[in-house]
């Protein structure tokens, strides 16, 4: 028979509805917004020409099994870098819009950069 706590503790879940998707983000904010973090995710995969599958494993994108997340990180590491370090300093006097390197600049929609 069930102990009046479980039983508590187990309504008390069920009340609290779905528990949110668990986080593994190592290089971005923890307070980015789900839908921040999607449309973010979304640029990746248009920039890469890839589908979630290629750097997150499967069943779990929490996972770091895919070596190819850790890739990414690295990545996305040297993207805010460049931004930060070198593209801040050239001026943008032409253009009213800021230049910056993304993951498409090198990739240009393939999974891996091409070379020209």
């Amino acid at each position: 028979m069930m102990g009046l706590t479980a039983f508590f503790v187990i309504g008390l879940l069920a009340f609290q509805g779905p528990q949110q998707q668990q986080r593994n983000l190592k290089v971005l904010p923890q307070n980015i917004s789900r839908d921040s973090l999607d449309h973010l995710m979304d640029e990746y995969k248009i920039d890469l020409g890839v589908k979630c599958g290629y750097c997150h494993a499967q069943g779990s994108k929490a996972s770091d099994a895919n070596p190819k997340k850790d890739i990414c990180r690295t990545m996305m590491r040297m993207t805010d870098d460049m931004n930060h370090k070198y593209m801040s300093l050239i001026p943008h006097s032409d253009t009213a819009k800021v230049q910056a390197v993304t993951c498409y600049t090198c990739h240009g929609g393939m999974p891996k950069p091409v070379l020209k």
